[in-house]
């Protein structure tokens, strides 16, 4: 039920760990302007839809299908949000869920945590966010993953995320960190919009080096913060170890061409890492916020736990046929920029919906929506806590759709 693509033995041994345990669930949401451009996504069919998806897919994971949504689940081309999924897992295992509003255009209408964040501006721009934002944000996913691991009698939490257009930011994060990412990312879409991604993050990274008036480094940065120092707070202070021989500073990276979710899950993940296990429950975008924590970590000098770190996906993202997942996965090894070359275990769940009795979910199988709200891990933890099977997994999102489609007729 589990395909182990990289790093076997550490993701087998991760696995063998944490079997038999039930995870905590944390759901960071964020926003960029860069999910606006018309064809960059699919997760929503107009810009206007795609402002709300966010909202809808943690109202809907938080209630589930009988109440009635302020935000709806948004039209797709084709397809279902893979909330369904993600919801399907955690209502049956009752596993808790924590979501956190790391910047959005509006309030979620759920209980959720707002960490002080902002929406970021489109990559193109090269100033995304202000640094000072990006500092906060990356306390304050310090701050929650020490929270999320300290009362985790759970024993592993799991990181998923919602940013509508985030594998574009995400393919900026990896290209900045120098990481060959060119062609290997996913998306909403059956057929990767590659050339779209590569021209925004182009003009992003080269807006970026133009401001600096010299690349990399430079202590002007994105919002002119003077630099990384000083901007400490909570027995962290930014201050940046090693910034001589740093290609480029990470957080100043994010606040350029990121978005605010990223530095949130990496924040969390580094402190949640030292005492528990973690898994990034994502494809592309979590496979940015893991190079974008061995960067982080290694300039600024913070301990984390790299072999309690895994990645957890759909099988959709792992075997795209448009994108290069494993490929992008290995290649993390290759920057000298994230701590001598380390690569994650990339785990997939087998989940599939060729079977289902449910057009918007066979449409999974042709390549629309792959993954997202962490279903991929969802599944993952299904099967490590309950033996859950394909049959299982399969009734359990069924109902959810079943319901949702019957709720309010």
């Amino acid at each position: 039920m589990i395909s182990i693509y990289t790093q076997k033995e550490q993701g087998e041994e991760w696995l063998r760990r944490y079997r038999g345990y039930l995870p905590v669930f944390a759901c960071v949401l964020g926003f960029t302007e860069t999910g606006l451009i018309p064809g960059i996504s699919a997760a929503g069919r107009t810009p206007e839809d795609r402002k709300y998806t966010a909202c809808a897919d943690a109202e809907f994971l938080y209630y589930g299908p009988e109440h009635k949504a302020q935000y709806p689940l948004p039209p797709l081309a084709a397809g279902a949000s893979p909330v369904l999924i993600s919801r399907a897992v955690f209502e049956s295992l009752k596993i808790p869920v924590h979501l956190f509003n790391a910047g959005l255009p509006q309030p979620p209408a759920v209980p959720v945590i707002d960490l002080g964040g902002t929406v970021a501006r489109c990559l193109s721009s090269g100033a995304a966010m202000e640094i000072t934002t990006v500092h906060h944000l990356f306390k304050q996913g310090l701050l929650w993953g020490e929270r999320l691991a300290a009362n985790n009698q759970h024993k592993y939490v799991i990181l998923g995320e919602c940013v509508v257009g985030g594998t574009t930011t995400a393919l900026a994060i990896l290209t900045g960190l120098g990481i060959d990412a060119t062609g290997k990312v996913n998306s909403s879409h059956p057929i990767c919009n590659h050339a779209q991604k590569w021209a925004l993050v182009q003009a992003g990274l080269e807006k970026m080096r133009g401001s600096r008036g010299q690349w990399p480094g430079g202590d002007e940065g994105a919002g002119g913060a003077g630099g990384a120092g000083g901007a400490g707070g909570e027995n962290f202070t930014l201050s940046s170890s090693s910034s001589s021989c740093s290609p480029v500073d990470p957080l100043q990276l994010v606040a350029a061409v990121g978005d605010p979710m990223q530095v949130v899950v990496a924040g969390m993940a580094i402190a949640a890492s030292r005492s528990c296990g973690v898994m990034l429950a994502g494809g592309t975008q979590m496979l940015a916020v893991y190079a974008l924590m061995g960067a982080i970590a290694q300039t600024y000098a913070l301990s984390w736990q790299p072999e309690e770190v895994v990645v957890g996906t759909t099988r959709w993202v792992a075997e795209d046929p448009t994108g290069a997942t494993v490929d992008l996965a290995l290649n993390l090894g290759k920057a000298s920029l994230t701590q001598s070359g380390r690569i994650p275990p990339l785990l997939a769940t087998h989940l599939s919906f060729a079977d289902s009795r449910y057009p918007q979910l066979r449409a999974y199988e042709q390549g629309f929506v792959k993954e997202g709200m962490g279903a991929g891990g969802a599944c993952i933890a299904a099967h490590l806590s309950q033996d859950w099977q394909q049959h299982q997994l399969l009734a359990a999102i069924e109902g959810q759709l079943e319901r949702l489609s019957t709720a309010f007729h």
